[in-house]
């Protein structure tokens, strides 16, 4: 194979490939309607025109034989009024719009001929037509359709659902300890309220029952049948008051 040859194959397999990838269905179907269109309109025209003959034809058809017709009567009359060489003449006009009749008829025929097959030419391409239309809607839908499918699976084929997914677990993840630690702290913090109260309240009882004896013992006011204690231990109740303040000083502190 020549150079010239590779070379035109491939400037014609670039050009198809060109044209092929320009090619819009809707835009190729809608066009061919158009012109499948304007050819039925063309074709209405030549069968108006042909009719439109066909009608001059027989008009002339009629005239040929109505100058029969009279040009046959007139001889009769030139016969009847013993004029035989008017009655000839008469027959020679006759024998002219005889044969004008008869080539009328014949065109007449085949004009007659072509008509009805215009007519039939053009039935079939108003019921082409009306099948194209039908079928381009439905392309141009499967057309349209087939063009979506191929956008979403672009889409999806640019997505790495992968890396997506393990992204959502990942966070999902992260969600649940937030939570799962939220809980947590919730707890510990009702825990911790709930033991500082009950200590507040377990080391009260204590105290109060601890204050009211040492009350009891500097004060003197012991149960009946028990001794007060001696002078010599004010000594021992100062000591007492002394310990006594320090410990509201802590229970203040609490």
């Amino acid at each position: 194979m020549g150079l010239f040859d590779r070379v035109s194959r491939i400037i014609r397999s670039n050009i198809n490939a060109l044209v092929s990838s320009a090619e819009d269905p809707e835009k190729i179907l809608n066009q061919t309607i158009q012109d499948m269109s304007e050819d039925h309109y063309q074709m209405r025209q030549a069968v108006a025109q042909a009719i439109a003959s066909q009608k001059r034809m027989e008009r002339q058809y009629e005239q040929a034989l109505q100058s029969v017709n009279e040009w046959q009567s007139r001889a009769e009359l030139a016969l009847r009024n013993n004029n035989e060489a008017l009655a000839r003449e008469a027959l020679v006009r006759k024998k002219t719009f005889s044969e004008t009749a008869q080539s009328m008829k014949r065109q007449l025929d085949e004009q007659t001929k072509q008509v009805e097959t215009l007519k039939a030419n053009m039935i079939k391409l108003e019921s082409k037509i009306s099948e194209a239309k039908t079928k381009k809607d439905m392309l141009i839908a499967r057309a349209r359709s087939a063009k979506a499918s191929q956008q979403i699976n672009e889409v999806i084929g640019r997505v790495n659902t992968t890396n997506a997914f393990a992204a959502f677990e990942r966070m999902e993840e992260k969600v649940n300890a937030l939570e799962a630690q939220s809980a947590a702290v919730a707890e510990l913090s009702v825990d911790r309220l709930e033991n500082q109260f009950a200590a507040l309240e377990a080391g009260g009882s204590d105290v109060d029952h601890e204050l009211m004896m040492l009350k009891a013992a500097v004060q003197g006011q012991l149960p009946s049948g028990e001794k007060k204690q001696p002078a010599a231990q004010s000594f021992e109740g100062d000591k007492v008051d002394l310990e006594l303040e320090n410990l509201r000083k802590e229970l203040d502190q609490l």
